[in-house]
């Protein structure tokens, strides 16, 4: 990350004079977005800064253990309490997201609140709606992002075990363990230097990876059995879940966290996809290897966007059409499939 001379001094002084800081995230927050909060709220208060994290709606069980999880507040669950937080807030830093619709309820409090904001994030093409806009597509997670933020604004070393940790799990998660987008030295630099603050990666890997309720197995084992469906003509597999089966297997939130990259296991599949019914709509979630662009699927599809490789939307058709529908776009897409 290189901030511009005049950046670095608006960040810091902004920065310094802040009593209390708010750090927003995404709804349906993953690893990157509650690890780069969490550390970045914990460096804050080491400078005496009333830091606090709000989070849109809930988080996955197996994000509950990392450090500092005590400093965030969902709204979804505190309304009146995350509302204050932003509301009085000086300084506001905006994490993982590159639009204020993806705050769902937050977004009016975010876009009335008088304070500075920053925003931090790795998608493309983000929303100008904060003062200072940090973006930098090709970074591997907001984390490493975070990591290089504290270094270039921070002249002291703020960094600390409990710290590296939220770090090393937002850059582990957002790579699926180092599986994608992490192929230049530069992020093995990072967690390098992570390594120094006595991190047991090996245990982190464990409580995020190794920490599945017996139901969420079996969830896995339902879809690769009878909801994985290969299409080996256009190198593409899916899977879908109702609301009755995700009830069947006492679904809890994170649960299907990784069934999108299942199918790659299959030989030859370079484009996956998974729908999961929820009240309103369908959620997608798109995977692909190569060059094959799963974000323009989801921004002229999917009321969507994210990254080239990995990227998600809305269908607002029942189930059965969503499918048919995503089937029905395979065809214009099979040539740039097969070039992969």
């Amino acid at each position: 990350m290189m901030l511009s001379k005049e950046s670095v001094k608006n960040l810091s002084q902004w920065i310094g004079s802040a009593k209390k800081v708010a750090i927003l995230t995404h709804t349906n927050p993953d690893g990157d977005a509650i690890g780069s909060s969490l550390a970045l709220a914990q460096v804050l208060r080491k400078k005496q800064i009333d830091a606090r994290v709000v989070i849109p709606d809930g988080l996955p069980d197996f994000l509950r253990w990392l450090p500092g999880i005590e400093l965030s507040t969902t709204f979804a669950y505190k309304k009146e309490k995350a509302a204050a937080i932003i509301q009085e807030a000086d300084l506001i830093f905006c994490l993982d997201f590159n639009d204020p619709e993806r705050l769902n309820g937050v977004k009016d409090l975010i876009l009335n609140s008088a304070a500075r904001k920053v925003l931090i994030d790795h998608h493309q093409a983000p929303v100008c709606f904060a003062d200072i806009t940090i973006s930098e597509t090709w970074r591997s997670s907001v984390g490493e992002m975070i990591y290089q933020f504290v270094k270039e604004i921070f002249p002291e070393d703020l960094l600390d075990n409990d710290i590296a940790t939220c770090l090393y799990v937002a850059i582990m998660t957002d790579t699926g363990n180092f599986n994608y987008a992490s192929s230049y030295p530069e992020i093995f630099h990072v967690v390098g230097d992570l390594m120094k603050y006595d991190l047991e990666k090996d245990k982190i890997y464990s409580r995020v990876y190794d920490s599945f309720s017996l139901d969420r197995m079996r969830l896995q084992g339902y879809c690769m059995q009878h909801k994985l469906v290969v299409l080996p003509e256009y190198q593409t597999a899916y899977i879908s879940l109702t609301d009755e089966e995700l009830r069947r297997f006492k679904h809890r939130k994170g649960d299907t966290e990784g069934f999108v990259n299942i199918p790659f296991s299959v030989k030859g599949i370079r484009f996956t996809a998974l729908f999961v019914e929820k009240k309103d709509r369908i959620k997608a979630s798109f995977r692909s290897r190569g060059d094959f662009p799963v974000n323009k699927v989801a921004a002229d599809h999917y009321h969507g966007g994210g990254h080239i490789n990995a990227a998600g939307g809305d269908s607002f058709r029942n189930m059965e059409e969503t499918l048919s529908y995503f089937e029905s776009l395979l065809p214009g897409y099979a040539a740039h499939l097969s070039d992969n």
